[in-house]
């Protein structure tokens, strides 16, 4: 058949067009299916970690543990049969470790044993406190107990290590498991840190279980999350002396006395109200005789904000009131911070990136309704140290169960923990470390 050229060029456009179509169309569905595959392969993924988390003898795994751990709790760098539990547990499942760290920390790893790096922390700690809950792990140990859930943390961690193990084939990089000692002192993750534990790891995260929320609720903020914590203890000398004769004397007690109220003003008077600071006088102790005026006092307490900046300044304030209001009485003053006792530590901040990444994922796993932002808290943690060296987040979980006693604060005698948030955690640690992994170079 014969055509125009009008219509041979009219057929010729309509032919590229169909075609330029067509390829259009074969593209965007090839995106469209490339979308779905992720989406579908993150929801299988996120299906068999909850999946793994639940099964029954995993549960029964976890809770046995956690008994185990709570019958024989061991305090700051005394947790040498925890460590032994670890370690076995980790033998086990075939996961490699390194040990010991910082006298008695165990540092695992998971997966490719390349790059990216992420890592999961749990502290090991118990607390020099007598637990007064009758059930049948009950410490054994007078005088000690578990009182701050880091029984619980310590399984949730091996829990997680479980399903990460049995997954480890899909990994996109390495999990770095940190089981540290002595957060209760201050210096676990300090110690830890200093023999390299963070070496090449990305980011970190570390959850702690609360009264505060329902089981199985989350909560945490970006940005300023817990305060940091600092201590001071103050020896203001004189010059003793008997007390009928005080003009003889240069008084000590006085200049305490007046250094006590002077401390209240910072925060009452120099402090915006908005921007929440604690300055604590909790000991003073001066004197053995109530007629004799004695050559020196000591006065001590606590100071806590929530970044360094207004940190350090209110350290700088405590020492200039301290040594100013001895200087008013006649006397001198020495001011330590170095917290032998009480180590200092800084506030708690979390990368808003990784806050990011975490409540996607506990809203995922979870559901929207039981993820909340937190408030900040005064309360203080080691886990700062960490995130002072590289991005991360810290994430509470609710603990709350009325009907079995789950209630009290945390070093209280009578701290119970519903053990039915043992798999929530070990899932929510599990699927943020293969979730980080995966959207590593997204995130960073």
């Amino acid at each position: 058949m014969a055509f125009h050229p009008l219509q041979h060029a009219l057929f010729i456009f309509i032919s590229i067009t169909i075609c330029a179509s067509l390829n259009f169309l074969f593209s965007s569905n090839e995106k469209s299916l490339n979308f779905q595959t992720s989406k579908s392969q993150n929801s299988s993924i996120k299906s068999r970690i909850i999946e793994l988390a639940n099964d029954q003898d995993t549960v029964n795994w976890m809770k046995k543990i956690r008994g185990q751990i709570h019958e024989n709790p061991e305090l700051a760098y005394e947790e040498f049969e925890t460590s032994e539990l670890i370690r076995r547990e980790l033998d086990q499942l075939g996961i490699a470790y390194r040990w010991p760290v910082a006298k008695t920390g165990v540092v695992a790893t998971v997966g490719s044993g390349s790059p990216p790096f992420v890592a999961l922390r749990a502290d090991m700690d118990a607390l020099p406190i007598q637990e007064l809950v009758e059930w049948e792990h009950k410490s054994k140990i007078d005088g000690k107990m578990h009182a701050c859930g880091h029984d619980a943390h310590v399984t949730m961690l091996l829990g997680a290590a479980k399903i990460l193990q049995e997954m480890r084939e899909t990994l996109k990089g390495t999990v770095v498991l940190i089981f540290q000692p002595a957060e209760e002192r201050g210096t676990g993750a300090k110690d830890m840190i200093q023999e390299g534990v963070l070496e090449n790891v990305e980011a970190i995260f570390g959850l702690h279980l609360v009264h505060k929320y329902p089981t199985g609720v989350v909560a945490s903020r970006p940005g300023d999350f817990l305060a940091g914590c600092g201590s001071f203890k103050a020896k203001i000398s004189g010059k003793g002396g008997h007390a009928a004769i005080p003009q003889h004397c240069i008084d000590p007690i006085l200049a305490v006395s007046s250094s006590v109220i002077s401390l209240q003003n910072i925060v009452s008077r120099e402090i915006d109200p908005l921007d929440s600071q604690v300055v604590s006088v909790a000991m003073i102790n001066g004197g053995s005789s109530y007629n004799m005026i004695p050559d020196s006092a000591t006065v001590a307490g606590t100071f806590r904000a929530f970044n360094k900046k207004r940190f350090n300044a209110l350290r700088e304030r405590i020492e200039e009131i301290i040594k100013g209001q001895a200087a008013v009485h006649r006397c001198s003053a020495e001011v330590d911070f170095s917290g032998r006792e009480h180590p200092t530590l800084p506030p708690t901040m979390n990368d808003v990136r990784i806050y990011q990444h975490i409540r996607r994922v506990t809203a995922e796993i979870l559901g929207e309704e039981n993820v909340k932002l937190a408030p900040i808290f005064t309360g203080s943690e080691d886990f700062a140290f960490f995130l002072d060296e590289i991005p991360g987040s810290f994430l509470l979980l609710g603990m709350l169960n009325e009907s079995i006693g789950s209630l009290y604060p945390p070093h209280s005698p009578y701290f119970t923990i519903d053990e039915t948030v043992l798999p929530i955690g070990a899932v929510i640690h599990a699927a943020f470390a293969h979730s980080y992994l995966v959207n590593s170079g997204k995130l960073s």
